[in-house]
């Protein structure tokens, strides 16, 4: 299969859904449907296909390189997958949007860039599919206006930082090499100086890091998040800003290599023990602060950070079992937030917008399918067993253990348990306890918003019990890149330190519920009461918001907060206020008055006379 066909058909199917989108609504949305599917098996039927092909209509005399390899391929399914669900999703969650055929649009562009991206071989085709992606998603956080807006700004500011810091890399590469072919300088970079090496992974890495989102650069993620429509979220959770995953990938162990990342290195100051530090702190401070978040998708925002701490911390770890556990968890989370997205956008449609957590409740009989999509979701994140997320999880834990490290081994347990408080509150708030009164008439979702929701559920489950799927792939990309492959079967990993078999977890947790089951059953009856008549530690709840839960974690918060105080966005807001007032300041120059600007010129010639006669003096 030729990769450029490959692009064609996401590019080319892109606009054409475009103008589709002109002619009827219908048309627009069943080619957006079959472009993405397209998009999917042309994907899934690459598995395990090495290719590249070198296309002569290059800029500046330097062709543009198409590389298929594991890892790419790997990063091309997700974007693929989650792409191709965020189409259906939409189907009925946007029909009452504006604009559809810009949305429609942006999304297939967005998606299509991204597959560029991990299809490059080359730094300058890199370096165009990432702005195109960049900007294109700028425009579609900002869809909704308004709110939206500031959201989208925050983002392509620090967008901006990050290319600009990738762009001094790559041109730097380029006066020095004379080429930005990656395999050529991936063998370049093995005589490069240890400062040079540094300087070049240096700017790559802030370029990664912004699109990661980690702290403290998460500034414009939690914004982008809450505010970008729901479908597009998933997109951008899931997939897009684990790009700069990839990235790292990328550079750090294709391009530099193990050789040269252990010469960046003082005593036990390390590049990759930075990095390992700066994932630790992620997982802390976004877990902790997901907390104190009253709004659904807020909460998911804040998760999406915290999770991004689990990668990097394995990822940077650079062993065997942590370089597994990364790149599973990468998978895992992009599963798992999918669907949590995909749920809190299915409480929004069908509750009218309500996205506030202390005002919904006692949805689980109204929305079944979307309860237990939640819960799996959750405890996908949290890692539970029979999840995929035990499985990633167990083997950054396990790695973490193995190379002595105590601390970076709490902060993770840290963020596990901080999953299990607010995936709590996220599913108590919204389906448990009792109904409002506003909500009785509420119904399940549409079929076509269902199906993600089932298809994804199914494969977290799928991938917990049999991990040895995805496993097998992701030892395929670890060996790739340098590191020993893992003794791997269907039911996990076996190793002279502990053996992971799912299958008796399975039949553990089997066995466990029915005992569960037995004992509870009998004790199941229960008393309706009226909405007035809830309490919490005997005072009465506040009115409209019936939860027991409402400020559930006040003393936590209290205890918590000042230390969570996020420095990095007030040093943000900070520095837009000054920009602003100094704008504003300049703006006043401009009076529309002739007379002032002829006083402007004399003022200034007057000062130019002035420095000469002081600099002949002198």
């Amino acid at each position: 299969m030729s990769l450029r066909l490959y692009l064609i058909v996401a590019f080319g199917g892109t606009f054409l859904t475009y103008f589709a989108g002109k002619i009827a609504a219908r048309l627009r949305n069943l080619l957006a449907v079959l472009v993405s599917l397209a998009v999917l098996v042309m994907t899934i039927l690459m598995y395990g296909k090495p290719l590249e092909e070198t296309l002569h209509f290059g800029l500046f005399n330097m062709p543009f390189v198409l590389r298929l390899n594991m890892l790419s391929w790997f990063f091309a399914i997700t974007i693929a997958g989650i792409g191709f669900l965020a189409v259906i999703y939409s189907l009925r969650y946007m029909e009452h949007y504006e604009r559809l055929d810009s949305f429609y649009f942006l999304l297939l562009f967005i998606n299509s860039s991204m597959l560029g991206t991990v299809l490059c071989g080359d730094f300058l085709s890199f370096y165009i599919f990432w702005e195109v992606m960049s900007w294109s998603t700028y425009l579609l956080i900002s869809y909704k206006g308004e709110s939206s807006m500031f959201a989208g700004y925050k983002y392509i500011i620090v967008s901006v930082i990050g290319s600009f810091a990738m762009l001094l890399a790559i041109i730097s590469l380029y006066t020095h090499y004379g080429t930005l072919e990656m395999t050529a300088l991936a063998t370049a970079m093995q005589t490069a100086s240890i400062g040079y090496a540094f300087f070049i992974l240096l700017m790559f890495t802030v370029a990664f890091v912004v699109i990661n989102a980690f702290w403290p650069i998460h500034i414009w993620l939690p914004d982008a998040h809450a505010e970008a429509v729901t479908p597009f979220s998933s997109v951008l959770s899931g997939v897009l800003v684990r790009k700069g995953m990839y990235g790292l990938y990328l550079v750090m162990y294709i391009v530099m290599g193990m050789n040269v990342l252990n010469k960046l290195s003082v005593g036990v100051l390390s590049f990759n023990a930075v990095l390992r530090w700066i994932g630790a702190v992620t997982i802390v401070f976004a877990t902790l602060t997901a907390l104190f978040q009253e709004d659904s998708k807020r909460i998911l925002a804040w998760s999406t950070v915290g999770q991004g701490g689990y990668m990097v911390l394995g990822f940077a770890l650079a062993t065997s079992l942590s370089m597994a556990g990364a790149t599973f968890h990468i998978l895992n989370y992009c599963i798992c937030t999918a669907i949590l997205f995909y749920v809190a956008g299915a409480v929004e449609y069908s509750t009218g917008g309500i996205r506030d957590l202390n005002e919904l409740g006692g949805l689980i009989k109204r929305m079944p399918v979307t309860f237990a999509g939640g819960v799996i979701g959750i405890a996908g994140l949290i890692g539970l067993p029979m999840t995929n997320g035990f499985v990633s999880k167990w083997l950054i834990y396990k790695a973490l253990i193995l190379g002595n490290h105590p601390f970076l081994a709490l902060a993770a347990f840290l963020g596990s348990w901080g999953t299990i408080l607010y995936g709590y509150k996220f599913i108590h708030n919204i389906f448990l306890g009792q109904l409002q009164e506003r909500h009785r008439d509420v119904k399940e979702i549409p079929f076509s918003m269902q199906l993600p929701i089932i298809l994804l559920s199914i494969m977290v489950i799928l991938f917990g019990v049999l991990p040895g799927i995805p496993l097998k792939m992701i030892n395929l990309i670890d060996t790739s890149l340098g590191f020993k492959a893992l003794p791997v079967s269907i039911w996990g990993i076996a190793s002279e330190n502990g053996t992971l078999n799912t299958i008796n977890i399975f039949f553990a947790v089997l066995a466990a519920g029915l005992l569960i089951w037995v004992f509870a059953r009998p004790g199941s009856n229960s008393r309706p009461t009226s909405q007035e008549d809830t309490y919490a530690s005997g005072f009465a709840i506040p009115s409209g918001k019936y939860q027991y839960s409402v400020d559930f974690y006040r003393p936590l918060t209290r205890i918590i907060s000042p230390y969570l105080v996020d420095f990095m966005d007030n040093f943000y807001m900070a520095l837009c206020r000054g920009l602003e007032g100094f704008a504003g300041a300049v703006r006043r120059i401009y009076t529309g008055d002739v007379g002032t600007y002829a006083m402007y010129i004399v003022i200034f010639v007057s000062l130019l006379l002035l420095i000469q006669m002081g600099w002949k003096v002198w």
